[in-house]
C-alpha cells in the first residue's frame, strides 16, 4: 500500500503549468514538522514537494499562497532523471489525491470551491454552521 497523509505550510507560491495536451499540473513544496524533537530538544522539519494534476492543480495555484496550512492526501512517487552533465538523480514527491485547505488565506475574501476548507466564507459543509459564531 502507497498512502501518505501530510499536514504542514507551503514554503512557496504554488506553480501552474499545462502538460502539451493541456492538462493542468501544479508543484509546491510543503514543510512538515517532525512529531518528536532531535536530541537538542529542536523541532525538525522536512520538505517535500507535492505534485497536483487537473482540477484539484487548479484549484490549489487560484487559491494557496506561501505560508497556508493545508492537508495533502496521496501517493509517494520515486522519479529517476539524468541532469545536463550527465548525473544520474532520483527525487521523492507525493502526488496528491486531495488537497484540504486548513486556514482561510490572509487575501481570500472566498472559498475554493470543492477544496474542502471548513474556514472558507464562516460556513462548513455539515448545515451551514457558521464557524465565526463558534466560542472556540
Amino acid at each position: 500500500m502507497n498512502h501518505i497523509v501530510l499536514i504542514g505550510r507551503l514554503t512557496r507560491d504554488p506553480e501552474l503549468r499545462y502538460t502539451p495536451s493541456g492538462t493542468a499540473v501544479t508543484n509546491f513544496d510543503l514543510a512538515v514538522d517532525r512529531p518528536v524533537p532531535n536530541q537538542q530538544g529542536e523541532r525538525e522539519t522536512d520538505f517535500i514537494r507535492i505534485i497536483a494534476w487537473q482540477k484539484q492543480a487548479e484549484l490549489c495555484a487560484n487559491y494557496l499562497k506561501k505560508g497556508r496550512l493545508v492537508a495533502v492526501e496521496g501517493r509517494l512517487q520515486i522519479r529517476s532523471y539524468e541532469t545536463q552533465d550527465g548525473q544520474k538523480r532520483r527525487v521523492a514527491e507525493v502526488v496528491a489525491n486531495q488537497v484540504q485547505f486548513l486556514d482561510k488565506g490572509r487575501d481570500d475574501a472566498t472559498a475554493a470551491p470543492g477544496s474542502g476548507s471548513s474556514g472558507s466564507g464562516g460556513h462548513d459543509d455539515l448545515g451551514g454552521v457558521n464557524l465565526d459564531d463558534l466560542p472556540f
